[in-house]
């Protein structure tokens, strides 16, 4: 890493050359009697240079490597297994061969194991065999001879579980596994650039043509006076080399070649500030895309809401029942009106609730004296409401063991477990959205008998359903069927026929910071869009209290969505807010619907079929606690904790870092293109004096003094402008323009301060060497005297040298904001305190180096009166002049 940043093209020409002086020098010093730091004094400055140079980039690329493998290691996945007779879930890492693991729909597959337990498992293994159609696993032996793809009793790592569950035993882990052996064949993967690093680096190389061009026409310049003065010889040689690596010294200062390292140092950090606020960010780029973020689209449960589901209300043989409590507590009563009611004593109520217990895969655990749930919210809410009533899930499991499922999907709505009695009869259970459950049933439980299920009373309950829902609870089916006991393969066909139990109906509070988040949504001018598979009533109710159901504002569900053309869709998508009883394709159209639009699509998901969206999506938002690993690979960020509120400050980081990044390029493209004026000036001036014999005009700066600058303002101060805080408005504006380019709006800024610069560096720089001098020579028509023209030419050099590196200390105060000066800022000007530091540091190791006589005589460079000093920082100081209020948002060129 440290010897990358000496393959830079400049950083190779500059060594060439410093070495041929080294040699020259050498000649030189045979025939001229000189002492060894006279002979090679420019040589080993420029040579320190550069390695402090590549000390300072090296640093920079460490912290980001560092930063980016913090990232990796909070991005790695996870795995469920049982150790020590409880479920755990670790890194995937720390998986070992005889680990049982515990898969379900949607997750990757950590290590290569044995099935020893399958409920319709299906797996995706396209990436291991090639074949695209999903694999059916079971716990049937196969042959030894059997090929990867025959091998339905194993799973392999880097696979995924499109369906079911199951449970298996660690056989392999890391490179002894399938996949490993493939992976140790193919380890070539490259980091790939972002797309506003890749729009930086071609700016970087136009700006590098041209400063290329320009360094050429300044060398061939310098060479003709040069040889006008020298006439040939050694001394030509050398001076060639002198005007050599001043061409490259002014090509290294002005080329922001630090560009798009800055923006990964920007972005990398801005990773980790983000990983405090519980988003992980897979893919740099999105952290770019977050600020131009117009629309996101928000799952509602455990995203907008708690996650907290709690059972309230129950519809059970024609009775509205409440139930108390509050959480994951087991603890509660159910009431009829004002009557406490005795569960156990009551057949219809035990039913639903057993159903609820059973037809379930979550858990409810006690860690603690802290009882939380391992598995869906929904579904630990009927255990919970089961548990109230005395009901444990691990008493029911022993006396209707299950024995069959039919797993619940997004597109099914429903989920169906097959369970056996003592006297051997199999019951059906099934609970999904109750018009679905409806849709199945032909009788209904009532009063501890089957009846049959009118068309009345079917529309009686859907009437039910939607006032539950209207009073914002979500609304479960609950029904039964008995199967023959002969049965032995149950799917979807066991699904009819069913007999209807009730209604559970539960809440799921808004979260208090989705509310405020949604405000300030609004303020950036981001629309907040609520997706759910829930009733149209109970979506709309939450919606209106966070404050996303506006006026004018539409609800549209999947049914009606399904009716709709993409044309018809497009026109109205504008106005939706919230989307109830949606699949996961409906999900892709409206990310779809949104970006033809024109907008910037942030978009949630946790489930296996909702991977489509968020990869669609500009910026990808998967679950970290309730997703699942197939979603979470399909994403761009994952929120650890859940929570809508995340996203909006994920939204704000970004904003953040994409202003910093601005910062930085502002200062950097508006500091470095001074040096080439002043030099510019001197060389063609110099070049016409040759003509005479004499250089009238030298140049101001010193391929050293190039250097120097480059490293003292493009090091430090500039990489702190990436870790400056946000501006107080930074929520308060409408979301970025992608197609702005990242100078927008700053030319009139960039030539105001080169300008100004160029002038500053010129003006001092002539006052001391022309009008004023402290060592008079004569010029143009008196005697020249060699010793003081020298001594007079270094003054006048040190104080051109302050000047062009103060001015840049003092001009990037004011890029740390588009709307405020330095002398606006007020306190706020010091909160950044490594930006602070850096700036002390920097002025006083550029005024250090003029007073040391070790490094003045390296720099040639004449400590400085204190007169002189006062009026070189007064020049420097019109840096404060270029003020963001007056110069920003100002559009000169029209490429930028």
């Amino acid at each position: 890493m440290f010897l990358e940043g000496f393959k830079d093209v400049f950083i190779m020409l500059l060594i060439v050359a410093t070495i041929f002086s080294v040699i020259v020098g050498y000649y030189e010093s045979r025939t001229i009697q000189r002492g060894f730091l006279e002979t090679y004094t420019d040589a080993i400055t420029i040579g320190i240079i550069v390695l402090l140079v590549a000390v300072t980039g090296f640093i920079q690329d460490y912290r980001a490597e560092k930063a980016l493998e913090a990232l990796k290691k909070l991005t790695a996945p996870k795995a469920r297994i049982f150790r020590d007779g409880r479920e755990m879930i670790i890194p995937a890492r720390e998986v070992v061969p005889g680990d049982i693991l515990a898969v379900e729909s949607g997750d990757t597959v950590p290590a290569d194991a044995r099935i020893t337990e399958s409920v319709e498992l299906k797996t995706d293994e396209a990436v291991l065999t090639g074949e695209s159609t999903p694999v059916g696993k079971g716990t049937e032996p196969i042959k030894p001879e059997a090929s990867l793809g025959e091998r339905k009793d194993m799973l392999y790592m880097g696979t995924h579980t499109i369906y079911g569950r199951g449970r298996a035993v660690v056989t392999s882990t890391g490179m002894a596994t399938e996949f490993g052996r493939i992976a140790e064949i193919v380890q070539t993967a490259e980091e790939e650039e972002t797309p506003l690093q890749k729009r930086l680096d071609r700016f970087a190389k136009k700006i590098a043509k041209v400063v290329v061009i320009l360094s050429l026409i300044i060398f061939a310049l310098e060479v003709y006076a040069e040889e006008a003065l020298v006439k040939g010889g050694a001394a030509l040689i050398s001076a060639i080399i002198d005007s050599f690596m001043t061409s490259i010294a002014l090509a290294i200062s002005v080329v922001p070649e630090g560009l798009p390292a800055i923006v990964t140092i920007g972005l990398a950090l801005g990773a980790r500030e983000f990983a405090r606020r519980n988003v992980i960010i897979r893919k740099l780029s999105s952290a770019e895309s977050l600020g131009s973020v117009t629309v996101i689209c928000s799952d509602k449960t455990g995203t907008l809401t708690k996650g907290q589901m709690t059972v309230r209300r129950l519809y059970n043989s024609g009775r509205s029942i409440d139930v108390s409590g509050v959480g994951y507590e087991p603890e509660g009563e159910f009431r009829e009106g004002n009557s406490s009611l005795n569960v156990e004593n009551d057949e219809d109520l035990s039913l639903l609730l057993t159903i609820g217990a059973l037809c379930n895969n979550a858990s409810l655990v006690n860690e603690k004296d802290i009882w939380r749930i391992m598995g869906d919210p929904t579904e630990g809410a009927l255990i919970v409401s089961a548990a109230k009533a005395a009901l444990e899930r691990t008493q029911l499991e022993k006396k209707y063991p299950r024995i069959g499922e039919v797993p619940f999907t997004s597109e099914r709505k429903r989920m169906t477990t097959v369970h056996q009695t003592r006297e051997g009869e199999l019951l059906a259970f099934m609970k999904g959205a109750p018009e679905v459950v409806l849709e199945r049933s032909s009788h209904i439980f009532e009063n501890g008998k089957e009846k049959e299920l009118t068309d009345a009373k079917k529309k009686e309950i859907l009437e039910i359903n939607e006032k539950l829902a209207s009073d914002a609870l979500r609304v479960l089916g609950m029904a039964y069927r008995k199967l023959p006991s002969t049965l032995k393969e149950f799917d979807e066909t066991i699904e009819n026929g069913l007999v209807f139990v009730g209604l559970e109906g539960m809440i799921d509070p808004p979260r208090d910071e989705a509310i405020e988040a949604n405000k300030l949504c609004e303020q950036a001018g981001i629309k907040t869009v609520m997706i759910t598979g829930d009733h149209k009533l109970t979506a709309t109710a939450v919606a209106k209290e966070i404050g996303i159901m506006k006026e004018n504002r539409l609800v549209l569900t999947g049914a009606e969505l399904d009716k709709m053309r993409d044309e018809e869709f497009e026109k109205v998508a504008e106005k939706v807010t919230v989307y109830a009883r949606v699949s996961p394709e409906h999900k892709l159209r409206i990310v779809r619907a949104l970006k033809k639009s024109g907008h910037i699509v942030a978009m949630t998901g946790d489930g296996v079929n909702d991977a489509p969206a968020v990869k669609a999506a500009d910026v990808g938002v998967a679950m970290g606690i309730s997703g699942t690993d197939v979603t979470r690979e399909a994403s761009d960020m994952v929120l650890t904790d859940d929570n809508f509120a995340s996203i909006v400050r994920a939204v704000e980081e970004g904003r953040v870092i994409y202003d910093n990044v601005r910062k930085y390029a502002r200062f950097l493209i508006a500091c470095n293109f001074d040096e080439v004026l002043v030099i510019g000036t001197f060389a063609i001036l110099a070049g016409l004096s040759g003509i005479a014999g004499e250089i009238w005009f030298p140049l101001p700066l010193l391929p050293a003094m190039l250097l120097w600058i480059n490293l003292a303002t493009d090091g430090a101060p500039a990489v702190a402008l990436a870790t400056d805080p946000p501006d107080e408005d930074v929520m308060k504006r409408p979301p970025r323009k992608p197609e702005e380019g990242i100078l927008h709006g700053m030319s009139a800024f960039i030539i105001a301060s080169f300008i100004l610069q160029s002038i500053g560096t010129i003006l001092v720089f002539c006052l001391e060497y022309y009008v004023w001098p402290s060592h008079p020579w004569g010029w143009p028509n008196g005697p020249i005297i060699e010793a003081n023209r020298i001594l007079s030419l270094n003054e006048a050099r040190t104080v051109a040298f302050v000047q062009a590196t103060m001015f840049e200390l003092f001009v990037v105060w004011n890029c740390r904001s588009e709307k405020r000066s330095v002398w606006r800022m007020g306190r706020d000007a010091f909160k950044n305190k490594f930006f602070v530091i850096a700036e002390i540091v920097s002025i006083v190791t550029t005024l250090g180096i003029t007073y040391v006589p070790v490094t003045a005589s390296m720099f040639h460079l004449i400590p400085l009166s204190i007169t002189d000093l006062a009026y070189v920082i007064g020049v420097a100081s019109w840096g404060f002049l270029v003020l963001p209020e007056i110069f920003m948002g100002r559009k000169i060129w029209k490429w930028q």
